[in-house]
């Protein structure tokens, strides 16, 4: 066997990809009525993320399977960039 150069059109297989982004659908109604468990304030609806924000906690709250998971340990800290 010789050893082939590699085809430079084939994909690069051994690259890290970015995870899929899949927009998450909740209830217009559930949206309305949400408020953070933390300060009492309103959220807003990341549709790209699956998050709920709380800007007044800094916390992102994830969205799975259409259900908002309103619990502050399950949350995500926001960062500056966020």
């Amino acid at each position: 066997m010789t050893d082939a150069a590699p085809d430079p059109a084939a994909p690069d297989l051994t690259a890290p990809t970015a995870p899929a982004v899949q927009e998450v659908a909740v209830d217009a109604r559930l949206l309305e009525i949400l408020v953070c468990p933390v300060t009492h304030g309103p959220l807003e609806y990341d549709r790209t993320r699956g998050e709920l924000i709380s800007r007044s906690a800094r916390l992102a709250y994830p969205i799975r399977d259409g259900v908002p998971i309103m619990l502050p340990e399950e949350a995500r800290e926001l960062g500056d960039g966020d």
